[in-house]
């Protein structure tokens, strides 16, 4: 059963009620509590509902919920928002054009707000364990304080991975830092690096105690995986106000992070806490039937009640009928996004995560509350991750599905170990990891090819490197983890333009696409629901009888090279728009403290 997070009453709550906004909404000082900060955090079961509460913010209105995740992380090489043609602001945030005015993110309640809403709450928490909880290692205050770090960290990761600078807030908010101007990240970087590394030595692994057997509590393997994460990230390419450029600060090098990202990734595995699932449909089964119990390849989850959270809402396979036998979330649910045309061309045919990820149907209008499947065009493809038809829950709320936001999965430890690996130790090194990977998403019959001898031709650090980026391509297409890799690698507008000449060339089916079909052949299934498709893969030309009905598998009219010059916009350096813009709502009240760079 789903964790719900609820504050432990009136009284916990009140602990917050003066820390709901950012301080540039003009936040006055914390107000003292009803209930004395020395019971609450010297009780474990007040405490609890405190640490509870630091996640309330993921799921506010504008928040996570219904602005970071819908739109963060799309128009990438290998996914996009699939109206991303069509002007306005929500297409903005995904072209690499946002405004400052924004009128899907300037409001008060926004995104950018709610975090620094969860890191006050977070500050408050930990200021009050470490001064009245006796927080050590192996007890039940010990494990709430490195949960606090952990969330902290996590709504600080996001902030710069969406905003790049901004204010540095590790204490309580007084009535002397109502106001801050930005801090370098790299001070960010090093603090969350920091407090993470205490966090892994306070919290259990996996079904060590009773608190972590749900992945919608911190454990141990999450906090190291996610350490490593970050050390890849401080590490990398990004877009500072100078530049296009990795940290100058030596204790971010890459010698130092790669490192550390080496031995927290390593030790993850060694400790065999957590593991990949026996199959990449099995992982997203388990994932859409809400199974969060630990020790699987979910690491932590971003924990949503029933009522809340739009993961299916927006990202699923598109439901036409406002309800039908699956889900009874409103008219023209999910399909917001999904993987680029000519992604699923460039998986391996017999890769069993090709069509676990990209689905090239959505289901029509209901007949006594049934919908059957329906082919799209060439250029409009679903998230296959994300299905209602997944789900044993049937979703009645036509705002919310409320399944969690899955933040990091054992997959990723993985390709992080075979990353790090190369870099410090070459090639053979990397390559056990990265079978790993492999030898889940293809049959026994094929492994000796598409595992060992793929792997084992990879013999120098270059080759390594460019297999890992297709792996990641291949292995995470619609979590949107994409844009932050490539931008750490460097390779953000290189890939996208990489991206558009791909589609072009589908569009017109040429170059490496030449032998991908132009027409469809397909027929239902015995459940009288599902399609039977020929023609998806390449070579499939000849017509498989009187059976099938065909349709064209073209892309749709005339205005290809529009859409495809939509991925981001047209006169803009997508390395030059690496960040969202501060919303206006935020500057104006900041006394003058917070600018935008960038150019914006």
């Amino acid at each position: 059963m789903k964790h719900k997070i609820i504050i432990a009453g009136l009284v916990i709550s009140s602990l917050f009620s003066s820390c709901q906004q950012f301080e540039d909404d003009y936040l006055d000082a914390p107000a003292q509590s009803t209930l004395d900060a020395a019971l609450i955090f010297s009780t474990a079961g007040l405490a609890k509902g405190a640490i509870d509460g630091i996640k309330v913010p993921f799921a506010e209105t504008n928040s996570y919920r219904g602005r970071f995740l819908p739109y963060y992380g799309l128009n990438t090489d290998v996914e996009w928002y699939n109206a991303s043609q069509t002007a306005g602001d929500k297409a903005d945030l995904c072209v690499y054009d946002a405004k400052p005015s924004n009128t899907e993110m300037n409001t008060t309640n926004n995104a950018y707000s709610m975090m620094f809403s969860g890191i006050e709450r977070a500050n408050v928490c930990i200021k009050g364990i470490r001064q009245y909880g006796n927080p050590a290692a192996g007890t039940e205050m010990g494990q709430l304080l490195g949960e606090a770090l952990t969330l902290r960290a996590i709504y600080y990761a996001d902030l710069i991975k969406a905003w790049g600078d901004v204010p540095a807030r590790f204490e309580p908010i007084t009535s002397e830092t109502l106001y801050l101007p930005k801090s370098s990240r790299d001070i960010l970087y090093k603090q969350l690096i920091a407090d993470l590394g205490e966090a892994s030595t306070l919290v259990a692994w996996p079904n060590e105690t009773a608190y972590t057997t749900t992945v919608e509590h911190v454990n141990k393997a999450f906090v190291k995986a996610f350490r490593a994460r970050l050390a890849l990230v401080a590490s990398g390419y990004q877009q500072y106000p100078d530049g296009v450029r990795r940290s100058n600060d030596p204790e971010l090098s890459v010698a130092t992070m790669y490192a550390l990202a080496l031995k927290e990734s390593r030790e993850v595995i060694q400790s065999g806490s957590a593991h990949l699932e026996s199959t990449f449909e099995g992982l997203w089964r388990k994932y859409n039937e809400e199974n969060t119990a630990a020790g699987g390849e979910s690491l932590w989850e971003l924990p949503f009640a029933d009522g809340r959270g739009r993961m299916l809402f927006t990202f699923a396979v598109k439901h036409t009928a406002a309800s039908d036998q699956f889900q009874a979330n409103g008219a023209n649910r999910g399909g917001v996004a999904g993987p680029l045309p000519f992604v699923f061309y460039d998986y391996d045919q017999v890769d069993t995560r090709r069509d676990v990820t990209c689905v090239p149907y959505k289901y029509g209008a209901a007949v006594n509350n049934v919908a059957k499947q329906e082919l799209n065009t060439l250029d409009t493809w679903y998230f296959g991750k994300y299905r209602y038809e997944w789900m044993k829950r049937y979703v009645t709320s036509t705002n919310d599905d409320g399944v969690n936001k899955m933040y990091m999965r054992y997959a990723e430890v993985l390709l992080i170990a075979a990353e790090t690996a190369n870099e410090l130790e070459g090639p053979g090194a990397a390559a056990p990891y990265l079978k790993e990977i492999r030898r889940r998403s293809f049959a026994s019959a094929v492994q000796a090819e598409k595992v060992d001898n793929f792997v084992n031709a990879l013999t120098s650090k270059e080759a390594m490197f460019n297999a890992l980026v297709e792996e990641n391509k291949f292995e995470f297409t619609g979590e949107m983890e994409r844009k932050q890799a490539l931008i750490r690698w460097n390779l953000l507008k290189t890939k996208l333009d990489q991206a558009k000449q791909k589609m072009a060339n589908l569009a017109a089916h040429t170059g490496e696409y030449v032998d991908v079909p132009t027409t469809l052949y397909y027929k239902f299934k015995a459940d009288n629901v599902s399609l039977d498709i020929y023609g998806l893969n390449r070579g499939e030309n000849v017509d498989p009888g009187a059976a099938y009905s065909s349709t064209p598998w073209t892309w749709t009219g005339t205005t290809a090279d529009v859409k495809i010059n939509s991925l981001y916009k047209v006169g803009v350096n997508p390395d030059n728009r690496q960040f969202w813009p501060i919303w206006q709502v935020f500057l104006d009240g900041s006394n003058g403290q917070l600018v935008n760079d960038y150019g914006y």
